[in-house]
């Protein structure tokens, strides 16, 4: 049943008085409806003409997170608008809000632009008034805008993440512990730089995640070609890093750590000549295997007294034919039912115990697993389908920011509830998609949520919270 044009009773009686029905409200009011299943002997009909409503008011919550950590001001900073102003509707910031709530809100595709460039809540979260504003970029808009960012640009937009992060701490934290992993990315077009991995059987990119392994903190993202990382690409991140953390922080501890491949000489030499402390996985070789026979031997006549799971720990000085100088190696010789389970780390720390090193300091690094997780399959960073390979790592920059958003809303606004250690899907299906109705009166914005919203103390607590941000601005 379609709704008659002329029939002015059908409008929306959510609409604000005085205001004429959108664009997009017109569209809706003519959906077709949909018969659902009886309930207590009564048809149920769904359709499309509730009005001005959204499901993702959460939306605004990410505004308001953004607007105390300022990083969409700080990444549009990087970036140099060549458009003729004449003609520009849409500008870098609001494109920027745009896209990056949008995928803080489960919205990850550029396709997904043209149907939410007039809803109410990204509207809002863009600065804009949700009914009689003007609508967001479209699709072609946000793709042009996407292609037109130059290797400058991000090259200023990955110091930017640097000194947000810097800029992220209150004062000077007494450990700063460098997580690095890269994961894949598949590619299924004609992709530049992409390449063919045996290892992860396809064509794919391979992108460099740098977290901060207590806080989890995204420090940045670099897009890489579709093969392992090599020396020279993590010694080039960390010269120009570390200069940054120490220029800023005098006395703070610096820690890197990564898995086996990250261990090449290159770093290693690096790092010691540098003073950072690392604690890295080691490859098996024939050599260590032979070091770590005796420990090997104790857990086996361990396990067949006992029966049990058994673990036990060593270290020694051992000297790679590449290496400039020996280096301690930490062994684990780990039998359980399944089997043998031996393990190495290459470390530069001394002092500590063999087991406190592994188990305290390198198996800590397993965090960014999630971290990872967060960022690759809730927020979905692997929409890199453009062609340019610039325009790929942008897309990376802009799935970055909103790492950032979520996170600093769970680890500040979350905190103390259920929700502080909750992943970035949990946080968006029980805080960020709430459905909601939008009036737009003359002198102010309501918004009403449903009365049976199950979290109304959680939002309640999130309000207080953002009331006494603001007012302590005000004062400053």
């Amino acid at each position: 049943m379609r709704v008659p044009r002329n029939n002015q009773n059908n409008k929306s009686s959510l609409s604000s008085p005085g205001k004429k029905a959108s664009s997009c409200e017109g569209e809706i009011l003519h959906g077709k409806s949909i018969n659902l299943s009886e309930i207590a002997h009564k048809r149920v009909e769904l359709d499309f003409g509730g009005g001005d409503l959204t499901s993702d008011i959460g939306a605004l919550l990410l505004r308001e997170v953004e607007k105390q950590t300022g990083i969409i001001k700080a990444v549009t900073e990087c970036i140099r608008d060549k458009r003729d102003q004449r003609y520009v509707r849409q500008q870098l910031e609001s494109l920027i809000k745009q896209r990056v709530i949008q995928i803080g809100c489960g919205y990850e595709d550029g396709n997904d632009c043209n149907s939410l460039r007039h809803d109410p809540s990204m509207k809002m979260a863009a600065g804009r008034e949700p009914i009689s504003g003007d609508a967001l970029a479209s699709q072609p808009t946000m793709s042009r805008f996407e292609n037109a960012i130059s290797r400058k640009d991000l090259v200023r937009i990955g110091y930017a993440f640097a000194n947000h992060f810097i800029a992220s701490y209150r004062e000077e934290p007494a450990i700063v512990v460098l997580d690095f992993d890269d994961t894949d990315d598949a590619v299924h077009g004609a992709q530049q730089l992409s390449l063919f991995n045996t290892y992860y059987g396809g064509y794919c990119y391979e992108p460099l995640h740098v977290y901060e392994g207590l806080s989890g903190r995204l420090i940045t993202t670099i897009l890489r070609p579709g093969k392992r990382t090599s020396s020279r690409e993590v010694v080039a991140i960390l010269s120009r890093l570390v200069p940054l953390l120490r220029s800023a922080w005098k006395e703070t501890i610096i820690v890197f750590r990564g898995d086996s491949h990250f261990s090449a000489p290159e770093t290693l030499k690096w790092l010691d000549d540098n003073g950072i402390l690392y604690a890295i996985g080691q490859a098996k070789n024939s050599v260590l295997e032979r070091l770590a026979q005796q420990t090997l031997l104790e857990a086996r006549q361990l396990y067949s007294t006992t029966h049990r799971k058994v673990r036990l720990f060593d270290s020694f000085e051992y000297q790679a034919a590449s290496w400039d100088k020996p280096r301690r190696v930490i062994v684990k010789a780990e039998i359980t039912d399944r089997g043998e389970n031996l393990r190495f780390v290459v470390t530069n720390i001394q002092n500590d115990e063999p087991q406190q090193t592994y188990d305290i300091i390198y198996c800590a690094r397993g965090n960014m697993e999630n971290n990872i997780k967060d960022h690759k399959l809730f927020l979905k960073s692997d929409r890199t389908s453009c062609t340019r390979f610039e325009a790929n790592q942008f897309r990376l920059f802009l799935h970055s920011v909103a790492y950032i958003l979520i996170h600093a809303l769970r680890e500040n606004l979350l905190k103390g509830t259920e929700f502080a250690t909750a992943t970035f899907a949990t946080i968006r299906q029980r805080v960020l998609k709430i459905g909601a109705l939008v009036r737009e009166l003359k002198t102010k914005i309501k918004i009403h949520l449903p009365s049976s919203y199950p979290l109304k103390p959680l939002l309640e607590r999130i309000g207080d919270i953002f009331k006494i941000l603001r007012l302590s601005v005000n004062t400053a």
